[in-house]
């Protein structure tokens, strides 16, 4: 497909080598992780003069490392935002929730590459003064969950996890917490709440986690991509990583790719990616010849762009956001010219519907009367104002919630029915006054 001379932010994607999925075997061994240079990282940082916590923060600051969970907040300032040490308990969450429809990649690295996630929380860990971490993982991944259990253990024995690491006056312990596949616990206030053993009903902010968290202590909350990605930036430094893709949200990033394309998977290339490259090249294309109709680029939240609004689109904040969407979690949908928009943005609603907490009003009502009209429109019962109707719920439920959830599901209903009117407006009967009916005033 023509990119009209668009140029990539990726530079020289198609000889890029893997550092997040490398190609070697058994790698989710600790004795394979370790003879591929695993720990060496956090050795050094636990046992070099070079290393404080304080040089750490500043090289992953350095580093330029945004967030992969969805929001893209820069990490090191994150992980400023602690307060200074004092006889509190201090607490970091690893988010392995991965509730979003379109995502696949964090289960990934936990089933191919947990060693590099323990490693990051570990330097994480040490860098924040934290002394306990919950890696906080879906119910549903359960294979994944056992098979991090065992080399968890594994770590223990050898002392690289617990009291006093490698030698070192540094102890830290990594709790792995079972979620129940609650889309709300991905949120993180919600994913304290869980881990506390209460109803994952998200928290009014401020105060923030880094005040006041689980159990009202310091707590920093990343996702398991975004801590993968730290042994890395330590190992080869903060100008490497920021050298590698898009300059203002540089790296290696997971894209999962899903939907009418012929080689659906989860790929590792550098940020910056054209979204025709990722969709012609990496993904081979369009099933069965087809057309591209509509992208979803970061998951099932973020707004749909039309065929022609992605050339020149880049895969990373700034170029998505002038483009009308946003990264997410790099999770790109791809649809054929036979979807129907209608149908698909009526399952995306009735999974947010499903999905809310119920804890604001405006999301425990807005997104089932979301769902109700679109079904009722997918059966051909709609009116044509209820397509105003539905952008006026959108501004009802935007920003008026204590979490994004009802933000998640109107963007994608108005930006659908915004780019796709046409469709929605053909399965919708006429408003108000039949057709054929003469209303002039007469006598």
């Amino acid at each position: 497909m023509a990119t009209n001379g668009a140029q990539s932010k990726a530079g020289d994607w198609r000889n890029y080598k893997r550092v997040l999925l490398p190609p070697i075997r058994d790698l989710h061994r600790l004795e394979v992780y370790e003879a591929h240079g695993g720990y060496q990282t956090l050795r050094e940082v636990l046992t070099s003069d070079r290393w404080d916590p304080k040089s750490v923060i500043e090289e992953v600051k350095k580093s330029k490392l945004r967030g992969r969970g969805g929001a893209g907040f820069p990490t090191g300032l994150k992980w400023s935002f602690m307060p200074p040490v004092d006889d509190r308990p201090r607490f970091l969450c690893c988010n392995g929730d991965e509730s979003e429809p379109g995502t696949f990649k964090d289960r990934q690295l936990m089933e191919f590459n947990p060693h590099q996630i323990f490693e990051g929380i570990l330097i994480a860990c040490y860098a924040m003064s934290v002394r306990t971490c919950y890696l906080y993982v879906r119910g549903e991944f359960a294979r994944w969950i056992e098979h991090m259990e065992r080399e968890l253990e594994k770590l223990y024995a050898k002392g690289y996890v617990g009291k006093n690491i490698m030698g070192t006056d540094f102890s830290a312990d990594i709790v792995i917490h079972k979620g129940a596949g609650a889309y709300i616990c991905g949120e993180e206030s919600s994913l304290m709440e869980s881990v506390e053993g209460k109803r994952a009903y998200p928290r009014i902010k401020p105060p923030f986690p880094a005040q006041r968290g689980l159990w009202g202590y310091p707590t920093t909350i990343n996702n398991v991509e975004t801590l993968a990605n730290v042994p890395l930036i330590l190992r080869n430094g903060g100008e490497w990583f920021a050298s590698i893709g898009a300059p203002n949200h540089p790296g290696p990033v997971l894209y999962g790719i899903s939907g009418h394309v012929n080689r659906p998977g989860v790929y590792e290339y550098p940020t910056g990616m054209l979204i025709t490259d990722l969709i012609y090249e990496v993904a081979g294309g369009i099933r069965g010849g087809k057309k591209l109709k509509a992208v979803i680029p970061g998951g099932s939240s973020t707004p749909p762009l039309r065929a022609d609004m992605i050339d020149g689109v880049t895969m990373d904040a700034e170029s998505l956001r002038e483009a009308g969407s946003m990264m997410g979690t790099a999770g790109l949908l791809v649809l054929d010219e036979d979807t129907d928009m209608v149908s698909w943005l009526r399952r995306v609603a009735h999974f947010y519907a499903h999905e809310s907490c119920g804890q604001c009003t405006p999301c425990r009502e807005g997104t089932g009367w979301l769902e109700n009209i679109l079904t009722r429109i997918e059966e051909g019962e709609g009116r044509l104002r209820d397509l105003d109707l539905l952008l006026d719920l959108c501004d009802q439920m935007e920003g008026r919630t204590v979490c994004a959830l009802a933000d998640a599901a109107a963007w994608p209903v108005r930006y659908t029915i915004l780019r796709f009117r046409e469709e929605f407006e053909a399965r919708c009967k006429p408003s108000l006054v039949p057709t054929g009916i003469d209303l002039t005033p007469t006598g």
